[in-house]
């Protein structure tokens, strides 16, 4: 019989993910609009009814689930992450019922952002978390409430940081097509990625071979700098590369949540996610990606 995976946060990964997580799993899917109960089940995703904002709708995940792959966003505001809370909050009523059950492995997916500006240094899992964003700030919140709740509740939880997700649905062709500048070279910030399709199968390794309280940089081994992903992008699908500008005339042209990504420049390390995630990546770089999703 096949245990029950609890999907919170059912978007784009998750639906990429779902067709082989439901040859190993009984998939229940967190669903907070109705009229999305025709797309969960499509992708084989039993929809459950509740909201990570509303506690009172949480009470009857209590117990129904073997593992979670937790994918929602923390709330858009504020330093702590409120849904997080609720949620745990939700699992820990399971305690007081006997004929409920605890799940045994709990994956939440986090953002390379908690790093925060590492001046382009190679960065694995021992480094400091260093937040400068309010949005990084709630990540890190979050997985600290996750993993604390892990080691009361003898629960194996562990945490993928993952940076920018691409794929041929998910690139900056409005941002090109207007024109939008990057920066010069020599003042550009090193960024990080990973192809969604990669990223779905990533999850899945991390619930049968993540470590508990174990931290995992999500991505491939590309070494780009910021303008050098949008030049890339640019020249697969024939638009004019961004005119490159210096950093303090960019940010006076770019709106302040894409600044925010490319004030930080850090180069992350794969190396415990391939070995010990037993991770072959699709698409080692973005260019091989980019390729393979328009050939």
């Amino acid at each position: 019989m096949k245990q029950t995976l609890l999907l919170v946060g059912c978007g784009d990964i998750a639906f990429r993910a779902a067709p082989l997580l439901r040859k190993h799993y009984r998939l229940l899917g967190l669903c907070r609009r109705p009229e999305n109960y025709a797309k969960f089940r499509l992708h084989g995703i039993v929809p459950l009814s509740g909201d990570l904002d509303d506690p009172r709708s949480l009470d009857r995940f209590s117990g129904i689930a073997h593992a979670v792959l937790y994918l929602a966003p923390p709330p858009n505001h504020g330093e702590h992450d409120s849904r997080t809370a609720h949620f745990l909050a939700m699992l820990t009523k399971t305690l007081r019922t006997n004929r409920r059950i605890l799940p045994q492995r709990v994956i939440y997916i986090s953002t390379s952002g908690v790093y925060g500006d590492c001046g382009g240094a190679l960065i694995n899992e021992t480094c400091r978390s260093n937040p400068i964003t309010k949005r990084a700030l709630r990540r890190i919140d979050a997985e600290k409430k996750m993993r604390h709740w892990g080691l009361r509740n003898y629960v194996n939880v562990s945490i993928l940081r993952v940076p920018g997700i691409y794929a041929a649905d998910r690139l900056p062709l409005t941002r090109l097509q207007a024109g939008s500048p990057a920066v010069l070279s020599e003042e550009d910030s090193y960024t990080n990625h990973i192809h969604a399709d990669d990223l779905a199968h990533i999850v899945f390794s991390a619930l049968r071979y993540a470590k508990p309280g174990r931290v995992y940089n999500v991505c491939d081994d590309s070494c780009l700098k910021m303008g050098e992903y949008f030049d890339l992008i640019a020249d697969q699908f024939n638009l004019p590369r961004p005119p490159r500008v210096s950093r303090n005339k960019a940010r006076e042209s770019i709106s302040a949540s894409m600044w925010s990504f490319m004030e930080e420049s850090r180069r992350l390390i794969n190396f415990r996610m391939k070995h010990e995630l037993n991770v072959k990546l699709r698409y080692l770089t973005v260019a091989e990606g980019i390729v393979q999703k328009n050939n």
